[in-house]
């Protein structure tokens, strides 16, 4: 027994030396990300719009569909655009889609609400592993504790979105180009090729990142980079690595990047045009007090020229390039800058680490922004758990239950695709009774959900419908008012 007693001592003091309580702080860090950005998936209980498009993009997948819009429900592509039109969906960056046909093929759909903040907390260690490549253990803990509370990421970690899983996998990819072409390893060498495709297929607009390698490799090596074979290799792995996703633009497009020239065009399709100051009149909603500290690094790398060393250029150019891209789009979201996120974060960190009274400098900052991320939580709630968002869900409960050979009109097809599974279609433009009529000669029943939840029409639109629908067609559902559904 005593033998067995300090057998069981030993393994205690080895665990308590071990790789576990040395890296405490930062498996602390992930804790709290996970658990914050877990909390910010109860903040809507309406799914966006985009959401649902990506997730039911998924859930055909599963079923052995083409990634289109031909299986019942449609995304908002206007016609008149030739081959890039209706039904193809080749605008929409097929990663994400793909990792949630895992979850409907093997009946996880319970657990898709919980990839995106998985995703969003792997970023903040892959943002530590970065700190801490670039520069030393504490920045990269600094770094990984600042976007762990980021207002912006948090919030886009709760949403089913290609913004945080994006931004993780180019943080990879940043990681692994400095390991391969600045360490001398080979297989990250390799590693950066892949990772950089698979950036691009989360999100196109990831093509911004790219000069960004080619303009370090110039300052850097001048052409001798070029020399290097495995640098050839990694451009094979990457172009295998998107090798389906030309074939598809050859199938859908007749061109093999018809996807990557759609996602182009479909910049003009919706949201209007934003001044070129946005993320500047915005940041501090969406970065808080580290849009503060993270100006204050700014200068204090400027001012002691740290932009001359390697570390700090090659995160300069991701900045710098990255930003002037987001700005000159027309049309501008909070969440497209999310990619330059980890650069703030890191150049945070870098300024913490030089401060003298950096632990209080932590704990203040983040007792305020869990303070605000609170409030933001509050905010949120607040204004989104009314009867007309409950009244839409109880609707798409009912629609759920009709028969399966049944159409939905409504003016948003793919949110009540993803929450009934019948097929939908948009309202006629110009809206009419009669107009309904053709569209119901496939199905045996054909169903109008008229909502209040995040009606996309004119007040004068929506009046003039809700009229139209009231005096001709049945009334099978009713839920306060608020929402509708009619039978035709």
């Amino acid at each position: 027994m005593d033998v067995q007693k300090v057998k069981k001592n030993k393994i205690r003091v080895n665990i308590m030396k071990g790789d576990f309580w040395k890296n405490r702080v930062l498996i602390g860090i992930l804790i709290l990300a996970l658990i914050v950005r877990i909390f910010f998936i109860y903040n809507f209980p309406v799914r966006w719009w985009d959401e649902t498009v990506y997730s039911d993009l998924g859930y055909e997948l599963s079923r052995g569909n083409s990634y289109s819009f031909k299986q019942g429900w449609s995304d908002f592509v206007p016609g008149g655009y030739g081959k890039y039109a209706w039904p193809r969906a080749g605008f929409r960056a097929p990663l994400l889609p793909f990792l949630l046909m895992f979850f409907y093929l093997f009946k996880l759909e319970f657990l898709i609400d919980f990839l995106v903040p998985l995703i969003g907390t792997l970023g903040i260690f892959a943002v530590y592993l970065l700190g801490k490549e670039l520069f030393n253990k504490r920045i990269g803990l600094y770094s990984a504790f600042f976007l762990a509370l980021l207002p912006l990421h948090v919030f886009y970690s709760g949403r089913i979105l290609t913004g945080v899983l994006s931004t993780t996998l180019i943080t990879f990819s940043f990681l692994f180009f400095w390991r391969g072409f600045e360490k001398g390893s080979n297989k990250y060498k390799l590693l950066f090729g892949f990772f950089i495709a698979l950036s691009l297929l989360s999100r196109y607009t990831v093509l911004w990142v790219f000069p960004v390698f080619l303009i370090y490799f110039l300052v850097r090596f001048r052409l001798k980079f070029l020399e290097d074979k495995y640098l050839w290799y990694s451009g094979l792995i990457f172009l295998l690595t998107l090798s389906h996703w030309f074939l598809y633009g050859i199938i859908e497009y007749g061109d093999p990047l018809g996807a990557f020239i759609h996602g182009a065009k479909a910049a003009s399709y919706w949201g209007g045009i934003q001044s070129w100051a946005f993320f500047f009149q915005h940041s501090w909603g969406m970065f808080s007090l580290i849009s503060y500290l993270f100006l204050i690094a700014l200068v204090y790398i400027i001012i002691r020229r740290k932009f001359l060393k390697k570390e700090f250029y090659l995160l300069l150019v991701w900045l710098v390039f990255f930003l002037f891209m987001v700005v000159m789009m027309p049309h501008k979201e909070d969440r497209f800058i999310l990619p330059i996120t980890p650069v703030l974060c890191i150049f945070s960190g870098v300024f913490v680490y030089k401060f003298k009274y950096k632990r209080i400098l932590l704990v203040f900052l983040g007792a305020f922004l869990l303070v605000v991320l609170g409030s933001n939580f509050y905010h949120d709630f607040s204004s989104t758990y009314t009867d007309s968002n409950f009244c839409f869900l109880e609707g798409t409960r009912f629609l759920k239950r009709v028969n399966m050979d049944s159409l939905v009109i409504t003016d948003l097809p793919p949110t009540i695709y993803y929450y009934s599974k019948k097929d939908t279609h948009y309202y006629p433009n110009p809206f009419s009774i009669e107009a309904l009529k053709p569209l119901k000669q496939d199905y045996l029943n054909m169903y109008v959900f008229f909502t209040d939840s995040n009606m996309p029409l004119y007040i004068e639109d929506y009046k003039n419908i809700r009229g139209q629908l009231d005096s001709s067609l049945e009334i099978v559902f009713d839920c306060k008012n608020k929402s509708r559904i009619y039978k035709y």
